[in-house]
């Protein structure tokens, strides 16, 4: 029993010597520079990093709203104008950021409108009193600001829309005014044959018309003469484009 007494007793006073810190042994850990920082210091970068946090967070919501006082929408332009054309047109009055025509994508051609963003509100202005209302191509130009982001978006429930039926006998229907409902446009196409349907285009989740449409029917012969009757004729106050889809 004493053997084993003397044994423990040694081997505890060993552990008590390996494990004390010695301020001169290279092994010892520089334990300093682990420590916490302050609670001041700590509280101060929390401090700053909810300031970047909000200022980030305020960027990205004000940004949508800014950008719409600089893009601009180019209307009833003529259909062989290409981006960069577009973006020449603008060029004269400011720096363009960015300008796009944008083209269908079931018939591959251009829509007659576009978008054209500037650098400042100020050049977005004048270029808008500059070449509103000019002729491009034998076409008067339609140019304003485009809506506010999200305030003048209507985000009501839309009325349910009449399932649409598809056919090999189809026209695209451009130029749309916003007042155009499905049953507009159906009733409008009926006067040349059986329309099998109709549909205006719309944003996701909103009553908001895309400006565009699609009708159906029953043979290619009432295609070609609604495409013959209709196209460049008003409904709704604006003039239509009207071709195979």
């Amino acid at each position: 029993m004493a053997t084993t007494i003397s044994s423990l007793a040694a081997t505890h006073s060993l552990h008590r010597r390996c494990c004390r810190s010695s301020p001169s042994s290279p092994s010892t850990p520089a334990r300093v520079s682990f420590r916490a920082a302050p609670p001041a210091a700590a509280a101060a970068r929390a401090r700053r990093r909810a300031a970047v946090q909000v200022l980030a967070s305020s960027a990205v919501l004000e940004a949508p709203e800014e950008l719409a006082t600089r893009k601009l929408y180019v209307g009833n332009i003529p259909r062989t104008v290409t981006n960069d054309e577009l973006s020449a047109m603008f060029a004269e009055h400011g720096t363009v950021v960015r300008a796009e025509v944008m083209y269908d994508k079931y018939s591959g051609r251009s829509r007659r409108f576009g978008f054209v963003t500037m650098s400042t509100v100020e050049e977005a202005n004048a270029a808008t009193e500059a070449l509103n209302e000019t002729e491009v191509g034998g076409r008067k130009i339609k140019v304003n600001v485009t809506e506010s982001f999200l305030p003048n978006i209507d985000l009501s429930a839309p009325e349910p829309e009449p399932a649409f039926v598809d056919s090999q006998y189809k026209v695209y229907v451009g130029n749309l005014a916003k007042t155009v409902t499905t049953e507009v446009l159906k009733n409008f196409f009926s006067e040349k044959g059986e329309v099998l349907s109709a549909t205006v285009s719309r944003v996701p989740g909103t009553p908001k018309s895309k400006g565009f449409g699609f009708v159906t029917f029953s043979s290619d012969e009432e295609v070609e003469a609604a495409i013959s009757t209709f196209n460049n004729t008003e409904l709704e106050g604006q003039t239509i484009r009207v071709n195979k889809a």
